[in-house]
This record gives C-alpha cells, sequence and structure tokens, in this order.
C-alpha cells in the first residue's frame, strides 16, 4: 500500500467526478477519457490507498465509506492546490512577492515611502524590504544580488553610462537651497546668490553627492567654501546651521522633512540659490534585465510616479 504521500491528485479528481455525476460513463465524457480509462484510474487509485473505494449498488456502483473519507481529504488538497495556483499567478503578474530596496535616508522618506503606500492599496500582496545606505557605492550590491533595486544619485564613482550590467530609470533632479541662521544678515532676502556667500564658514558632509555639489556650485560662482565642520547626519547639520556655526547647501528632499519636525528647524531659515541651481540627480538601478520583472517594475513604476509628485509640488519650505 503506498502512502498518503504518494497519492496521485489526478485519480483523486476522478473519483470526486464519480461522486459528483453517477456513473463511469458520465466521468468519461466530462473528463474527456474513455470509461475503461476511467475504471482504471479507480483502480489504481484503491490499489494505492488499500482501501475498496466502490461497490454494487444495482446497475450503477457508488462510494463507499472509506471512500468518502478520501474525498474528504482529498478536497482539502484540491483547495490548497487552488491557492497554491493563485498565488503563483500573483506572484507571476507581480500582485505578490518581495522586493529587497537600498535607498538613502531623505529618498526613503521623499519617495520610497510614499510609493510603499501607493504600492500597498494597489498590490497588498507584494512588500518591500527597506534598507538604509548612504554608501554612494552600491552597484556591488546589485551585482551580487543582495539588493534587487538601488535608489542612487548620480556621481563619477559610480558606473559609466553604459555599463551593461545596470537598467537606469531617472527618477528627480533635487535642488539644492542654502540653509543658514534666522539672523544671518542675507535671511530677509527671498533669494540668494551663493557668489555672495563666500566669505562664510560652511558646514557640508565629509563624503557623498553633497558635499561634492557644495564644492563644484562654490568653485562655479569663482571661491573654494571655508568648510569649517563636517557632519553626515542632516540633524547635525541642523544643529550646526542654527548654532550660527555655518551655511550649508541643503536638498529640497531633506528640507521636506523640516515641516514635520519643526523642532529641527528652530532658528533655521532656507533661501533658493539665484542662477544656475545646485541639483542632486536621484534615479533607481536594477540589474539590466530586471526591469521587466513584474514586481520591479510594479515598484519603478510607484517610484516614477512619486517623483513626478513631488517634483509638481516643489515649494519652498517656510522655515
Amino acid at each position: 500500500m503506498s502512502s498518503a504521500s504518494d497519492l496521485d491528485l489526478r485519480k483523486l479528481r476522478v473519483l470526486r467526478e464519480l461522486d459528483e455525476r453517477g456513473t463511469v460513463a458520465a466521468v468519461a465524457e466530462a473528463l474527456h477519457l474513455t470509461p475503461s480509462a476511467v475504471s482504471q484510474q479507480l483502480t489504481a487509485l484503491a490499489r494505492e490507498t488499500g482501501v475498496k473505494l466502490l461497490e454494487p449498488a444495482g446497475r450503477r456502483v457508488r462510494l463507499t465509506g472509506a471512500a468518502r473519507v478520501l474525498l474528504r481529504h482529498a478536497d482539502q488538497l484540491f483547495a490548497q492546490l487552488e491557492r497554491v495556483n493563485a498565488d503563483l499567478a500573483a506572484y507571476r503578474d507581480g500582485d505578490a512577492g518581495e522586493v529587497r530596496v537600498t535607498a538613502f535616508g531623505s529618498a526613503i522618506t521623499g519617495l520610497v515611502l510614499p510609493a510603499l503606500g501607493d504600492l500597498r492599496e494597489r498590490r497588498p500582496g507584494l512588500s518591500l524590504i527597506l534598507r538604509e545606505s548612504e554608501l554612494p557605492d552600491v552597484h556591488g550590491e546589485l551585482v551580487h544580488g543582495e539588493t534587487d533595486l538601488a535608489i542612487v544619485i548620480a556621481s563619477p564613482d559610480g558606473p559609466v553610462g553604459d555599463d551593461a550590467r545596470f537598467a537606469r530609470v531617472a527618477l528627480l533632479a533635487d535642488p539644492l537651497d542654502v540653509m543658514m541662521r534666522a539672523d544671518h544678515p542675507l535671511a530677509g532676502e527671498r533669494a540668494v546668490a551663493i557668489a555672495d556667500l563666500s566669505d562664510d564658514p560652511w558646514v557640508s558632509g565629509s563624503v557623498g553627492a553633497c558635499s561634492r555639489l557644495t564644492a563644484t556650485a562654490c568653485a562655479a560662482a569663482g571661491f573654494t567654501p571655508r568648510v569649517v565642520h563636517r557632519a553626515d547626519e542632516w540633524t547635525t547639520i541642523f544643529g550646526l546651521v542654527a548654532a550660527g556655526l555655518g551655511v550649508a547647501l541643503v536638498p529640497r528632499l531633506v528640507t521636506s522633512r523640516l515641516a514635520s519636525a519643526p523642532h529641527s528647524a528652530a532658528g533655521i531659515v532656507i533661501r533658493e540659490l539665484t542662477g544656475d541651481q545646485p541639483q542632486r540627480h536621484i534615479g533607481a538601478m536594477v540589474r539590466n534585465g530586471a526591469e521587466s520583472d513584474p514586481h520591479l517594475a510594479a515598484v519603478l513604476d510607484a517610484l516614477a510616479e512619486q517623483a513626478a509628485r513631488v517634483g509638481r509640488g516643489r515649494a519652498m519650505v517656510a522655515v
């Protein structure tokens, strides 16, 4: 006798059809089999289970008590198989599954989390596993399969544009504004020329895109910034500026967080820069070819939609 784990679901379906249709001939017609093939399936099932499944009932047959027990379990197996098929279909369509996303802090709060809210409504079975990384180079994680999607800032340190290992989706040009103490002589201006800050002490990151953009923007204005303080946490930079220890360039994705945390903005004003405003160019990267995966395509679409909303709704944070 075979164990229950060896049962053939096709034979169980034949037994279920016989219970519903009553005759071997009707089962054969429904399943596009010959009556002989139906009888062989039922005989094989009885042999595998080691119990009698059918007994004569006049000119017909009927199911035994053992067959009824078997069908109760078979119905549970059929239901579970339907759930498996539904889950697989959802996975194939991108409606279920898991996507690992690596992003820097302001991209998580400004892009990923709002996009995740949209995804929960449209694809509740699709989950994002988030990891914050301020490292400028997450390309190795993509190559080695440690993450599925990385949100990055365009950088000369990253792969060149024709690197065949990656597919890129441009998301957002994020302008940088100048942040200064509220009693700074230029705090009352609506917009500030960066050249007018050439004599100020500066606060800048020690590494990363904003540090490079600060140096580049000041160089374009004809001076080298006198960076007195370096910090990589924005809350620290806010505190240094609020203490009057320097001015700093700050991306708008970061200043959008000030609106929900006014205590962080106490004593600070943020002003737009005149002329060519420095921008950090934010994009998403996946392994080349993976962009057509339905899960990744859904996440990329949600990120692009959120980036478009951010771009349309740009406004200076009133601090």
